[in-house]
Protein backbone atom coordinates (compact mmCIF):
# COMPACT_ATOMS: atom_id res chain seq x y z
CA UNK A 1 0.00 0.00 0.00
CA UNK A 2 1.31 3.56 -1.01
CA UNK A 3 1.60 6.22 1.50
CA UNK A 4 -1.40 8.75 1.31
CA UNK A 5 -1.47 12.63 2.60
CA UNK A 6 -5.11 11.98 4.17
CA UNK A 7 -6.71 9.10 5.68
CA UNK A 8 -10.40 9.45 5.75
CA UNK A 9 -11.80 6.72 8.11
CA UNK A 10 -15.81 5.41 8.76
CA UNK A 11 -16.72 5.27 12.01
CA UNK A 12 -18.92 2.90 13.12
CA UNK A 13 -18.04 -0.92 12.05
CA UNK A 14 -14.69 0.79 11.40
CA UNK A 15 -12.69 2.45 14.25
CA UNK A 16 -15.02 1.06 16.74
CA UNK A 17 -17.86 -1.27 17.05
CA UNK A 18 -21.20 0.25 19.94
CA UNK A 19 -18.89 0.81 22.77
CA UNK A 20 -15.86 -0.92 22.06
CA UNK A 21 -12.89 0.36 20.17
CA UNK A 22 -11.62 -2.19 17.09
CA UNK A 23 -8.29 -3.71 18.18
CA UNK A 24 -5.17 -1.73 16.92
CA UNK A 25 -7.36 1.17 15.80
CA UNK A 26 -6.43 3.87 18.34
CA UNK A 27 -2.15 2.86 17.08
CA UNK A 28 -2.98 3.18 13.80
CA UNK A 29 -4.79 6.84 14.61
CA UNK A 30 -1.65 7.62 16.70
CA UNK A 31 1.15 6.70 14.15
CA UNK A 32 -0.83 8.73 11.34
CA UNK A 33 -0.64 11.47 13.88
CA UNK A 34 2.94 11.33 14.77
CA UNK A 35 3.45 11.00 11.38
CA UNK A 36 1.60 14.70 10.25
CA UNK A 37 -1.07 12.88 8.47
CA UNK A 38 -4.46 14.31 7.59
CA UNK A 39 -7.55 12.26 8.72
CA UNK A 40 -10.84 13.28 8.82
CA UNK A 41 -13.20 10.41 10.56
CA UNK A 42 -17.10 10.58 8.63
CA UNK A 43 -20.24 8.90 9.83
CA UNK A 44 -23.74 8.55 8.44
CA UNK A 45 -25.68 8.80 11.37
CA UNK A 46 -27.18 11.82 12.47
CA UNK A 47 -28.52 10.70 15.94
CA UNK A 48 -24.60 11.99 17.79
CA UNK A 49 -23.56 15.54 17.52
CA UNK A 50 -19.76 15.81 16.69
CA UNK A 51 -18.72 17.08 20.29
CA UNK A 52 -20.42 13.89 21.29
CA UNK A 53 -18.15 12.10 18.73
CA UNK A 54 -14.94 13.82 19.84
CA UNK A 55 -15.82 12.95 23.54
CA UNK A 56 -16.32 9.01 22.25
CA UNK A 57 -13.05 8.40 20.35
CA UNK A 58 -11.70 10.97 23.15
CA UNK A 59 -12.99 8.20 25.61
CA UNK A 60 -11.59 5.38 23.48
CA UNK A 61 -8.15 7.07 23.64
CA UNK A 62 -8.04 8.81 20.32
CA UNK A 63 -7.31 12.52 20.71
CA UNK A 64 -9.34 14.82 17.78
CA UNK A 65 -10.47 17.54 17.18
CA UNK A 66 -14.50 18.63 15.80
CA UNK A 67 -13.43 19.44 12.68
CA UNK A 68 -11.72 16.12 12.30
CA UNK A 69 -15.52 15.16 12.18
CA UNK A 70 -17.51 15.55 9.01
CA UNK A 71 -21.30 14.61 10.04
CA UNK A 72 -24.05 14.13 6.70
CA UNK A 73 -25.79 16.78 8.95
CA UNK A 74 -23.06 19.50 8.51
CA UNK A 75 -23.13 18.77 4.92
CA UNK A 76 -27.24 18.91 4.61
CA UNK A 77 -26.81 22.40 6.38
CA UNK A 78 -24.03 23.36 3.59
CA UNK A 79 -25.77 22.30 0.92
CA UNK A 80 -29.10 23.94 2.14
CA UNK A 81 -27.25 26.99 2.72
CA UNK A 82 -25.97 27.38 -1.17
CA UNK A 83 -28.94 26.21 -3.03
CA UNK A 84 -31.86 26.97 -0.76
CA UNK A 85 -31.34 29.51 1.44
CA UNK A 86 -34.61 30.60 2.72
CA UNK A 87 -36.21 27.30 2.15
CA UNK A 88 -38.96 25.85 4.84
CA UNK A 89 -38.31 22.75 5.54
CA UNK A 90 -40.02 19.65 7.51
CA UNK A 91 -37.26 17.11 9.36
CA UNK A 92 -38.12 13.38 9.92
CA UNK A 93 -35.58 12.57 12.65
CA UNK A 94 -34.74 12.94 16.02
CA UNK A 95 -34.14 16.28 18.37
CA UNK A 96 -30.60 16.53 17.41
CA UNK A 97 -30.50 17.03 13.93
CA UNK A 98 -33.79 19.57 14.19
CA UNK A 99 -31.75 21.23 17.12
CA UNK A 100 -28.76 21.85 14.53
CA UNK A 101 -31.08 23.14 12.09
CA UNK A 102 -32.81 25.88 14.14
CA UNK A 103 -29.31 26.90 15.28
CA UNK A 104 -28.27 27.57 12.07
CA UNK A 105 -31.06 29.36 11.40
CA UNK A 106 -33.66 27.31 9.33
CA UNK A 107 -37.26 27.84 9.61
CA UNK A 108 -39.52 25.08 9.86
CA UNK A 109 -42.42 24.31 8.03
CA UNK A 110 -45.85 24.36 10.28
CA UNK A 111 -47.89 22.68 7.37
CA UNK A 112 -47.07 20.15 4.01
CA UNK A 113 -48.36 23.47 2.21
CA UNK A 114 -45.65 25.35 3.03
CA UNK A 115 -42.93 22.65 3.17
CA UNK A 116 -40.02 23.52 0.68
CA UNK A 117 -37.64 20.42 1.66
CA UNK A 118 -38.15 17.37 3.21
CA UNK A 119 -35.38 16.04 4.73
CA UNK A 120 -35.30 12.77 5.74
CA UNK A 121 -32.90 11.07 8.58
CA UNK A 122 -32.63 8.24 11.03
CA UNK A 123 -35.73 8.74 13.36
CA UNK A 124 -36.20 5.68 16.32
CA UNK A 125 -39.57 7.41 16.93
CA UNK A 126 -40.69 7.49 12.96
CA UNK A 127 -44.30 7.10 12.84
CA UNK A 128 -47.53 7.57 10.07
CA UNK A 129 -47.89 11.33 10.76
CA UNK A 130 -44.29 11.90 9.84
CA UNK A 131 -44.79 9.89 6.85
CA UNK A 132 -48.10 11.62 6.08
CA UNK A 133 -46.66 15.06 6.48
CA UNK A 134 -43.81 14.30 4.20
CA UNK A 135 -46.16 12.54 1.58
CA UNK A 136 -48.64 15.68 1.47
CA UNK A 137 -45.40 18.16 1.34
CA UNK A 138 -43.90 16.11 -1.36
CA UNK A 139 -47.29 16.00 -3.31
CA UNK A 140 -47.04 19.56 -2.96
CA UNK A 141 -44.16 20.04 -4.95
CA UNK A 142 -41.71 20.00 -2.14
CA UNK A 143 -38.23 18.78 -2.40
CA UNK A 144 -37.30 15.60 -0.69
CA UNK A 145 -33.36 14.29 0.05
CA UNK A 146 -32.27 12.09 2.73
CA UNK A 147 -29.06 12.43 4.90
CA UNK A 148 -28.10 8.84 4.67
CA UNK A 149 -29.01 5.90 2.73
CA UNK A 150 -27.78 2.99 5.17
CA UNK A 151 -30.36 0.23 5.14
CA UNK A 152 -28.76 -0.86 9.03
CA UNK A 153 -26.36 0.15 11.15
CA UNK A 154 -23.80 -2.00 13.30
CA UNK A 155 -24.48 -2.42 16.91
CA UNK A 156 -23.02 -4.51 19.38
CA UNK A 157 -26.26 -6.51 19.70
CA UNK A 158 -26.73 -6.67 15.92
CA UNK A 159 -27.92 -4.84 12.84
CA UNK A 160 -30.41 -2.39 13.52
CA UNK A 161 -32.73 -0.44 10.83
CA UNK A 162 -31.51 2.83 9.99
CA UNK A 163 -32.61 5.95 7.66
CA UNK A 164 -33.22 3.06 4.93
CA UNK A 165 -36.02 2.20 6.48
CA UNK A 166 -37.58 5.97 6.73
CA UNK A 167 -36.65 6.30 2.89
CA UNK A 168 -38.93 3.31 2.29
CA UNK A 169 -41.71 4.79 3.44
CA UNK A 170 -41.64 7.85 1.62
CA UNK A 171 -40.58 5.94 -1.40
CA UNK A 172 -43.33 3.61 -0.67
CA UNK A 173 -45.87 5.98 -0.20
CA UNK A 174 -45.14 8.14 -3.30
CA UNK A 175 -43.73 5.89 -5.65
CA UNK A 176 -40.67 8.01 -6.83
CA UNK A 177 -37.07 7.21 -5.81
CA UNK A 178 -35.56 9.84 -3.09
CA UNK A 179 -32.75 10.92 -5.68
CA UNK A 180 -30.67 13.80 -3.46
CA UNK A 181 -28.56 11.73 -0.51
CA UNK A 182 -26.36 13.59 0.86
CA UNK A 183 -24.28 11.70 3.35
CA UNK A 184 -21.90 8.30 2.25
CA UNK A 185 -21.79 7.65 -0.72
CA UNK A 186 -22.83 10.96 -2.14
CA UNK A 187 -20.34 13.33 -3.88
CA UNK A 188 -21.38 16.37 -1.31
CA UNK A 189 -20.09 14.30 1.53
CA UNK A 190 -17.17 13.20 -0.92
CA UNK A 191 -16.11 17.16 -1.66
CA UNK A 192 -16.52 17.79 1.61
CA UNK A 193 -14.38 15.70 3.23
CA UNK A 194 -11.76 16.51 0.58
CA UNK A 195 -12.62 20.85 0.89
CA UNK A 196 -11.89 20.35 4.99
CA UNK A 197 -8.78 18.15 4.06
CA UNK A 198 -7.60 20.70 1.50
CA UNK A 199 -6.23 17.89 -0.58
CA UNK A 200 -7.17 16.15 -3.82
CA UNK A 201 -8.70 12.71 -4.49
CA UNK A 202 -5.75 11.12 -5.51
CA UNK A 203 -3.77 11.81 -2.43
CA UNK A 204 -6.38 9.88 -0.26
CA UNK A 205 -7.28 6.72 1.47
CA UNK A 206 -10.83 5.91 2.19
CA UNK A 207 -11.51 3.46 4.57
CA UNK A 208 -14.74 1.94 5.88
CA UNK A 209 -16.92 -1.24 6.29
CA UNK A 210 -19.69 -0.79 3.74
CA UNK A 211 -18.85 -1.19 0.23
CA UNK A 212 -22.48 0.27 -1.00
CA UNK A 213 -21.16 3.56 1.20
CA UNK A 214 -17.66 3.88 1.79
CA UNK A 215 -16.23 2.06 -0.91
CA UNK A 216 -18.90 3.38 -3.44
CA UNK A 217 -17.97 7.32 -2.56
CA UNK A 218 -14.60 6.71 -2.22
CA UNK A 219 -14.94 5.11 -6.02
CA UNK A 220 -17.23 7.90 -7.40
CA UNK A 221 -15.03 10.99 -6.34
CA UNK A 222 -11.66 9.51 -7.49
CA UNK A 223 -10.41 8.20 -3.65
CA UNK A 224 -8.23 4.97 -3.35
CA UNK A 225 -10.43 2.40 -0.98
CA UNK A 226 -10.02 0.01 1.70
CA UNK A 227 -12.29 -2.00 3.03
CA UNK A 228 -12.45 -3.56 6.33
CA UNK A 229 -14.20 -6.92 7.34
CA UNK A 230 -14.60 -5.52 11.34
CA UNK A 231 -18.50 -4.27 10.31
CA UNK A 232 -21.30 -5.01 7.46
CA UNK A 233 -19.32 -5.99 4.88
CA UNK A 234 -18.02 -9.79 4.92
CA UNK A 235 -15.48 -11.12 2.47
CA UNK A 236 -17.73 -13.49 1.33
CA UNK A 237 -19.98 -10.22 -0.42
CA UNK A 238 -17.24 -8.80 -1.77
CA UNK A 239 -17.19 -10.62 -4.92
CA UNK A 240 -20.75 -10.35 -5.33
CA UNK A 241 -20.59 -6.27 -5.49
CA UNK A 242 -19.75 -3.91 -8.43
CA UNK A 243 -17.60 -1.75 -6.52
CA UNK A 244 -14.26 -3.74 -5.54
CA UNK A 245 -12.07 -1.76 -3.09
CA UNK A 246 -8.27 -1.30 -3.65
CA UNK A 247 -7.56 -2.83 -0.47
CA UNK A 248 -8.91 -5.87 1.81
CA UNK A 249 -8.12 -5.29 5.43
CA UNK A 250 -8.90 -7.87 8.42
CA UNK A 251 -8.94 -4.53 10.29
CA UNK A 252 -8.40 -0.89 10.21
CA UNK A 253 -4.91 -2.69 12.01
CA UNK A 254 -3.74 -3.52 8.99
CA UNK A 255 -2.59 -0.40 8.09
CA UNK A 256 0.24 -0.37 10.24
CA UNK A 257 0.64 -4.10 8.86
CA UNK A 258 1.44 -3.46 5.58
CA UNK A 259 3.07 -6.42 4.71
CA UNK A 260 -0.12 -8.68 5.45
CA UNK A 261 -2.39 -6.17 3.07
CA UNK A 262 -3.64 -7.28 0.38
CA UNK A 263 -4.87 -6.06 -3.33
CA UNK A 264 -8.44 -7.03 -4.22
CA UNK A 265 -7.56 -9.01 -6.61
CA UNK A 266 -5.08 -11.49 -4.99
CA UNK A 267 -7.34 -10.92 -1.88
CA UNK A 268 -10.11 -12.92 -3.51
CA UNK A 269 -8.11 -15.69 -4.88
Amino acid sequence: MKDFAGYIFDLDGTIYLGGHLIEGAAEVIESLQLRHKKILFLTNKTIESRDKYVAKLSGLGIKVGIDQILSPTLVTIRFLKEKHEDCKIYVIGEPLIKEEFKQAGFTFAASPEETDVVITSWDREFHYSHLDFAYQAIKKGAMVLATNPDRTCPTEGGDVPDCGGMIGAIEGATGKKIELIIGKPSIYMANAALESLQLNADQCLMTGDRIETDILMGKLAGLHTALVLTGITQKEDIPKSKYQPDYILNSVHDLLLEESIEETASALE
